[in-house]
């Protein structure tokens, strides 16, 4: 105890393969048996950036140089770190093994022993064993949950005996024994080729078995000390011992709510009552409302997301999600940490697609086949950058089953680009008779208007529907798209499932396209997203075509989101347009006649869209129904923005467990289903298509 002392200092803290090593200032702190740092001596008083429990930690001297050491917790999480020299590693080493030591013993000193372990079938009936007395630590985590029952006469009760650790210990020593040889195969691979010593996946694996072994020998090392400081002792015949949650509150050691005990009803805000006694959305009028665009305002909200730079805040967050998570494994079940939520869902993310309106309308007013092909592809390529908000790792609310979000947008006429000969505002009698005339006067007479509605139609697998349509120029589009989530080891990748086609009723053209994968790299670090996959562009009519790479990053090397694409004449294979660069910057157009067009993203207009006020929207609109999370977030209060969207998500439970009960079949309220996709209910083409008839029929 005389070594027990309090240490502070600078160390060397290694962080990525990107950062590398920064100096950070290391706090030892005996009494809780934690090791802090902070980003400098001044920060000291704030929030520690990152926290170890050294409790079943392994200090260990690295044999790389004399300087540098690691820090292997418990729970799997690793500090490597550098002191200035010899001497001043020795001394943080024996001071942290010190404290290691002395809380390890105490979960021995602390916990019941293992002499009497039984085996037998009464314990892992929860429902037949009574209340657990759970005895409080304040410096180490309880593992045992030992309670007294007693058995039925007649059954023998295995007991585990002292030399049973002896044959763990020999089955531990094998298994180290493999996971060197591991290493050292994976390290032995070459620098470069085809399979090298940096691949990803091979790194995650190196990880994930030091991870795993380190942890299997503090287990080892707390079940010898529990055997050696009670021997003496011994436990009622008929004794059980079963697994417990960690007796350290998750909420406060995940720090942002991995696992949270929130207050009792009553206590709870009124605003997650009212989310939690919402009627059954099909108890609510389901039946199609028509939005009137003049009760839509511009959209003043402008929620910049949060830089996630300071990941290491949330490191036990994600270390404890990913410890529970298997590569490949589909993440749609998952819920995860609130803290990475961007203030939006993802119906609005769909409508912030549309967010360069005059490109999109732009294309119907090309002057033949090849040019609208051409500014359909330039539309599609500047439309990712407005609607990821940039390339921050954020994921938008996962939308409940019947919730809905409605905007438009009011462009002027002079914005939209036309082909050499036509007015953007010129259009013959004939095209003026197609329109219906419910369209008419909604829209200021200078202005054309873009309206959008988006649905979620189904839970599992979750499948939005969206449309959008111009009246005033006869188009409209109509997708589906099915998220499909899986955890890829150091990233997580999202397959956009589904279908789109452009209708350009002008010209009788449809457009059929697909959307790209995307992923959140580097999720330990500091999480960005990019672009992945080959996505196709066709319309069937005019024989033209488009075929776009989004390229992800090589390990080593190449540059970021970069994208390739070509557009072809299907019948004859002529190119027709080339396209290069970034899809969040700079994009450039190559023509077949030898002219280039660049496009900057950066410095594109964005018009704003328009959406009715909170109090006019229905309950299951998007900004409505998540409100309180959203405010939540923007207060930076993410234990109360978890509460509520713990809400939503227990009601869509409960609302979808009594439908499988009654066997009640779900209804949408703007999509119908056909065949494998979804359509709106009122498309344009409809639309038109009966004017013309009603039309026809008057002559």
């Amino acid at each position: 105890s005389d070594h027990m002392e309090n240490i502070c200092g600078y160390l060397m803290k290694y962080t990525n393969l990107v950062t590398g090593w920064q100096y950070r200032y290391f706090v030892l702190n005996n009494d809780a048996g934690l090791l802090e740092y902070f980003v400098n001596e001044q920060s000291r008083h704030l929030k520690p950036r990152g926290t170890l429990q050294l409790a079943g930690a392994v200090i260990s001297p690295s044999d790389e140089d004399s300087h540098t050491f690691t820090v292997n917790a418990a729970s799997g999480e690793q500090y490597k770190l550098r002191a200035t020299d010899a001497k001043e590693r020795q001394h943080w080493v024996s001071r942290l093994q010190i404290c290691t030591q002395h809380h390890t013993e105490a979960i021995g000193k602390n916990n019941p022993p293992l002499k009497s372990r039984s085996f037998s079938l009464a314990s892992q009936g929860s429902a037949n064993s009574p209340g657990v007395q759970r005895r409080p630590s304040q410096n180490a985590v309880s593992f045992f949950n030992v309670g007294h029952h007693r058995l039925p006469t007649g059954k023998r009760v295995p007991i585990m005996q002292p030399d049973h650790l002896v044959d763990v210990r020999e089955m531990m020593s094998q298994a180290e024994g493999q996971q060197r040889d591991l290493i050292r195969s994976i390290e032995c691979l070459p620098a470069s080729g085809h399979l090298t010593s940096l691949d990803q996946d091979l790194l995650m694996l190196k990880a994930t078995s030091m991870a795993t072994m380190n942890c299997l020998n503090d287990c080892f090392h707390i079940l010898q000390l529990q055997h050696a400081s009670q021997q003496k002792g011994s436990l009622p015949a008929g004794t059980t011992i079963s697994w417990l949650e960690p007796k350290i509150s998750l909420a406060n050691h995940f720090k942002n709510g991995a696992a949270q005990n929130f207050p009792a009803e009553i206590n709870k805000p009124a605003s997650v009552r009212e989310e939690q006694s919402i009627a059954e959305p099909c108890q609510l009028t389901r039946e199609p409302e028509e939005i009137n665009p003049d009760e839509e305002l511009e959209d003043i909200c402008d929620d910049k997301e949060d830089d996630l730079g300071a990941v290491e805040e949330q490191r036990s967050v994600i270390l404890h999600l990913l410890s529970q998570l298997k590569l490949g494994m589909d993440l749609t079940r998952v819920v995860l940490p609130t803290f990475i939520l961007e203030k939006r869902s993802l119906l609005e993310m769909y409508a912030d697609f549309m967010s360069h309106p005059d490109l999109f309308v732009a294309i119907t007013n090309g002057s033949g086949p090849e040019e609208r092909m051409i500014r359909f592809v330039e539309y599609y390529l500047t439309s990712f950058h407005e609607g990821r908000k940039g390339a921050i790792a954020k994921k938008p609310y996962n939308p409940i089953i019947g919730e809905t979000f409605h905007c438009s947008w009011r462009l002027p006429k002079s914005s939209v680009a036309t082909d050499a000969g036509t007015s953007s505002s010129a259009h013959s009698p004939s095209e003026q008779v197609t329109l219906p005339k419910d369209a008419e006067g909604q829209a200021e007479p200078d202005c054309y208007t873009v309206k959008f509605v988006a649905e979620q139609v189904s839970h599992h697998p979750p499948v939005s529907g969206f449309y959008a349509e111009c009246v005033e120029r006869n188009m409209c589009v109509n997708a589906h798209v099915w998220t499909k989530s899986k955890f890829l080891g150091m990233s997580i990748g999202v397959t956009m499932v589904g279908e789109g086609v452009l209708h350009l009723l002008e010209h009788g053209e449809e457009y059929t396209f697909s959307l790209p994968c995307a992923y959140a790299r580097s999720i330990l670090t500091v999480p960005w997203v990019e672009l992945g996959g080959k996505v196709n562009i066709n319309c069937a009519k005019t024989g033209y075509s488009a075929s776009i790479n989004f390229h992800t990053k090589p390990f080593y090397g190449g540059k970021l989101h970069r994208v390739t694409g070509e557009v072809k004449q299907n019948m004859t294979n002529t190119v027709v347009c080339r396209v290069q660069g970034e899809w969040n910057s700079v994009l450039e157009f190559t023509y077949s006649n030898g002219e280039t067009k660049y496009v900057d993203l950066t410095k594109l207009s964005v018009t704003r869209k328009r959406v009715r006020p909170l109090e006019k929207q229905g309950p299951f609109e998007s900004r409505r129904l998540w409100q309180h999370v959203t405010e939540s977030l923007r207060d930076g209060d993410i234990d109360k923005a978890t509460e509520h969207k713990r809400a939503l998500e227990e009601r869509q439970r409960n609302e979808e467990r009594l439908r499988a009960e009654t066997e009640t079949p779900w209804c949408t309220k703007y999509f119908l289903k056909d065949g494998d996709g979804w359509v709106y209910h009122k498309p344009l083409w409809k639309t038109v298509s009966a004017a013309q008839t009603q039309q026809t029929d008057s002559n």
